[in-house]
């Protein structure tokens, strides 16, 4: 009898599980989103009017690509939400081949398209398309698998921590060949704080983000331009018409901001002054025309999203779902890391690098490729309340199973 009152109730549990079935969505890491992607399109809005109305004649032209992408991103997010994150584990090793075969695609003269000095893009459908965002996130897809799969070796071997950082060092090998010195900073970042995250020793870790910093460091330096951004960034005011024009035209866009700043599509430093207004220093428009305020308020919400990212990963490493765990987790440390380097850039904290602020700038790839991780979080968060609600039945069928009544001892 008491087995089928414990299978009835079961039955119950389940039933009532498929009726609360379907997807379940983190309201909270969503509103964050769209939050960061609306303010995006209206800062894009205010620091592209001037070159679009220069360039194309249409003062929205910038908006209104903004606006396909933005769609665009947000369908692919959206189908991310119906992958299960144990395909996207099983599918770990072919992904991260068509990640190298992208990167090593940009680099063969006639396919790989140049601009600005830098080959980074791939001509699709006459569109250029930056391979280093999706390869990126392929890489970390493999990092965050490998993580899983030897877990035992990466917590305790040296050997363990090398092959995925050589990996990571071959990775950013290519990003430098393109060259992309910004987005191979990023990557082994992201990767790095990644195998932290992981259980990696922390001796091994010091050691090995030494030779990192040594190598990085060497790069810079045995490099013409490369040089040269580092002593522009060191002291812009000394040639403010050449090396030192785009951080001094961003410093001046942030200093007139103020505490209030000038108001909304005021900035004088996007009338042809500061490059890049509309992508590497939107945030220096965003400063000047919305002030401390603004900036702080910016801060505030990719501060969220970090944390609320972290914060799933957390969930998922709970529901028993570590691979889920450390792709949320990927995400927050990226986004979180691109967006500290794009501000201090603008900021003159740090060196000059073209990388966009994520989900903000006007940006192809970034965008795109930034909603399609946003959706996979959301999967994440789905997939780990799923596995909380399964426990939190098991638990409650548990409690209210009938307890046997114990055998009375046989007389004598």
């Amino acid at each position: 009898m008491s087995s089928v009152a414990e299978e009835g109730l079961g039955l119950a549990y389940a039933r009532s599980g498929r009726r609360r079935g379907g997807l379940r969505i983190d309201t909270t890491a969503l509103a964050l989103v769209l939050a960061i992607v609306l303010f995006g399109l209206v800062m894009v809005t205010s620091a592209s009017v001037s070159i679009a109305s220069e360039q194309s004649g249409d003062t929205f032209f910038y908006l209104d690509r903004e606006l396909i992408l933005t769609a665009i991103g947000g369908a692919v997010g959206a189908c991310m939400l119906f992958v299960p994150t144990a395909r996207i584990e099983r599918l770990s090793t072919p992904l991260l081949v068509v990640a190298f075969a992208l990167l090593l695609l940009v680099l063969v003269p006639g396919l790989g398209h140049t601009v600005n000095g830098s080959r980074r893009w791939l001509k699709i459908a006459g569109m250029g398309f930056q391979v280093s965002e999706l390869a990126r996130a392929f890489i970390l897809v493999y990092v965050a698998s490998y993580a899983v799969r030897r877990q035992e070796q990466l917590r305790g071997t040296l050997g363990g921590l090398v092959k995925p950082l050589g990996l990571l060092a071959c990775a950013c090998a290519l990003l430098l060949a393109e060259p992309d010195f910004g987005a191979a900073i990023v990557l082994f970042a992201t990767g790095f704080a990644l195998l932290f995250l992981a259980g990696a020793r922390l001796r091994y870790l010091l050691a090995t983000l030494a030779l990192a910093a040594g190598g990085f460091a060497l790069l810079a330096l045995t490099s013409g331009y490369r040089l040269r951004r580092l002593t522009a960034f060191i002291d812009p005011w000394s040639d403010p018409f050449h090396s030192g024009f785009q951080l001094t035209q961003s410093l001046i866009a942030i200093g007139r901001g103020g505490w209030l700043g000038v108001g909304l599509g005021a900035s004088v430093q996007k009338l042809f002054y500061l490059p890049e207004a509309h992508t590497d220093f939107l945030f220096a428009v965003l400063a000047e025309e919305l002030g401390l305020l603004g900036a702080i308020a910016t801060l505030g919400l990719f501060l969220a999203l970090v944390w609320r990212s972290l914060r799933i990963a957390r969930l998922a490493a709970e529901g028993g779902l570590p691979f889920a765990a450390y792709l949320a987790a990927g995400f927050g440390l990226w986004l979180g890391i691109q967006a500290f380097v794009n501000i201090g850039v603008n900021m003159g904290v740090l060196p000059t690098k073209g990388l966009t602020l994520p989900l903000m700038s006007y940006g192809r790839s970034s965008l795109v490729v930034a909603l399609a991780w946003a959706g996979l979080l959301l999967r994440v968060y789905h997939e780990a309340a799923q596995a909380q609600g399964s426990a939190t039945a098991r638990e409650a069928v548990a409690r209210r199973r009938p307890r046997r009544a114990a055998p009375e001892a046989a007389e004598p």
